[in-house]
């Protein structure tokens, strides 16, 4: 166990090196499909729908994480009950999958929805998953689990990604106990992004 924390810290290194190389190149897509076009049930949606103005709240996990991702998503849920309307209808409050092997758009919907009713499920096949997690600098690993029925696991790094519609990191916000953290960083975000210019 020690050294899979080593190597994640590695990993947390080349990822962070990686993610400013992929910055600064801004890939939009993956082997011809669009890093931004993925599934949420039998809906595609576009995570960057220029459209939509609201300000994404994006949590990489996956279904089958045994703690910290139903802990964050509940997190997320507490703090989305503590703002107000006029706040959530600014948000839009997404759970992005790294497990596109096991999570179907369905199973991930409705992973999400467990939650808050306003947060949505998405998935998208291994080759978008890998570009959106550079992107942000997400880290994640597949450990095999040997006599285990569930196989694998997925280790990954644990933080709430603010981003503009064109897909812009505003913030990211590490993994809390206390959705209050969450509340004053979307309380914050949101009169930045609403303040005239």
């Amino acid at each position: 166990m020690k050294y899979q924390w080593i190597i994640l810290a590695l990993a947390l290194s080349a990822g962070f090196i990686t993610s400013v190389i992929v910055d600064r190149q801004s890939p939009s897509e993956v082997a011809g499909e669009p890093i931004n076009l993925l599934k949420s049930g039998k809906e595609d949606i576009d995570l960057y729908n220029p459209e939509d103005e609201r300000i994404r709240v994006i949590y990489f996990g996956y279904t089958h994480c045994p703690d910290v991702c139903p802990t964050s998503l509940a997190v997320l849920s507490a703090a989305l009950k503590q703002i107000d309307d006029q706040q959530i209808n600014k948000l839009w409050p997404i759970f992005i999958t790294l497990d596109p092997e096991r999570d179907t758009p369905e199973k991930s919907a409705q992973y999400a929805q467990y939650f808050h009713k306003k947060i949505i499920g998405m998935t998208g096949d291994a080759d978008q998953t890998k570009a959106l997690a550079e992107k942000y600098g997400v880290l994640y690993m597949r450990t095999e689990l040997e006599g285990s029925a569930l196989e694998y696991a997925v280790d990954h790094s644990s933080y709430f990604y603010f981003l503009r519609a064109d897909g812009t990191l505003v913030e990211k916000v590490q993994h809390t106990l206390n959705p209050n953290i969450l509340v004053d960083a979307i309380n914050r975000i949101l009169a930045d992004e609403n303040a005239p210019t």
